[in-house]
């Protein structure tokens, strides 16, 4: 039997406010007891990996390694702006594709929708 990605973790300045963003971005809830040190975010659907988020003192420095590529449900410029307005930011667009940050600058794609 194969392994099976349980959680996908991220490093954070904040990791309530980046566990926020996340949640918001894919329909899904904060853990109640997360705090700006740690927050859970289980995954919006069925099989999905669940996210956490720990502090750490170093920023990010470098492009990231690994990165999210969302289908957006509808239009991908509508899902942009729903981004941006949760805070999230445009690195560079294409009509395939919109590079986005978030709001602690990791990097992830918006692909359009069916």
């Amino acid at each position: 039997m194969a392994s099976v990605i349980k959680t996908v973790s991220f490093d954070a300045c904040d990791a309530l406010r980046l566990a926020t963003f996340w949640a918001a971005a894919l329909g899904t809830d904060v853990d109640e007891d997360a705090t700006p040190d740690k927050a859970f975010v289980e995954a919006a659907g069925w099989g999905g990996p669940n996210m956490w988020f720990t502090r750490v003192p170093e920023l990010k420095t470098a492009k990231n390694r690994v990165h999210f590529d969302l289908r957006a449900p509808g239009a991908m410029d509508e899902e942009v702006r729903r981004l941006e307005a949760l805070g999230a930011s445009v690195l560079w667009r294409r009509d395939d594709l919109t590079a986005m940050a978030d709001p602690e600058g990791n990097e992830f794609c918006v692909e359009p929708g069916p």
